[in-house]
């Protein structure tokens, strides 16, 4: 396993004949500085997530992408659209990509969801799929959508093909524990942090996928 700057790049997919689908947490919302949650919520971009989505577009640019899709959250088709224009390709949008929507939780901070309903906070806090937030989707659930969603979406862009797809923090996180066997209940654990516009990379069309990348910075 080798280190890239603050991401990190796992033991590739060799020659197989895969589909590499590319998974992007959206810019920086207005949220972002007081880390509320933001599932359904619709919330814009901060200036600094304008600049985000800018700066994926370069990226994008360099980064042999046949294939854009984008939930249906106006933060992620916001942080899609300059990326569109660079390349030329019309955005897909999936509903089945959109974050999971966080019950009583939505638009709050941690504290004060331990002052709302701390019993249940603590809960989620040992267990957030068995004990997801009260009046929340399950994330059982939300994961059975976003996979169908990207396997559908592997297949049909074929082998070889490079998706990029922007989506959100939550679910990428659930997404990989479930594509990679890893116990749903730790995604916190293991993927403790995901940054705005950095690069996930996913080797799909074979049993088991590879992750190439995760956490990887743009810049």
């Amino acid at each position: 396993m080798a280190a890239r700057r603050a991401g990190l790049v796992f033991a590739g997919a060799g020659g197989h004949r895969v589909s590499r689908i590319v998974l992007v947490r959206h810019g920086e919302t207005v949220w972002h500085a007081e880390n509320r949650y933001a599932g359904s919520t619709e919330v814009d971009l901060t200036e600094r997530g304008c600049a985000q989505a800018e700066a994926l577009a370069r990226w994008a640019v360099r980064a042999n992408i046949g294939y854009l899709y984008t939930s249906r959250m106006g933060r992620a088709q916001a942080t899609a659209r300059p990326v569109a224009a660079a390349l030329g390709l019309k955005p897909v949008i999936d509903t089945r990509l959109r974050e999971l929507h966080f019950g009583q939780g939505e638009g709050l901070t941690s504290e004060e969801m331990r002052q709302r309903f701390p019993e249940q906070y603590e809960a989620f806090r040992r267990n957030p799929v068995d004990h997801y937030l009260p009046g929340g989707e399950n994330p059982r659930e939300a994961i059975a959508r976003g996979r169908a969603a990207l396997e559908e979406i592997a297949a049909t862009a074929g082998p070889n093909a490079r998706v990029l797809i922007v989506t959100h923090n939550t679910l990428i996180r659930l997404l990989l524990c479930d594509l990679l066997g890893i116990p749903l209940h730790r995604y916190r654990q293991v993927f403790p942090a995901l940054e705005n516009v950095s690069i996930t990379e996913l080797a799909m069309g074979r049993e088991i996928p590879a992750l190439l990348q995760f956490n990887s910075p743009i810049l």
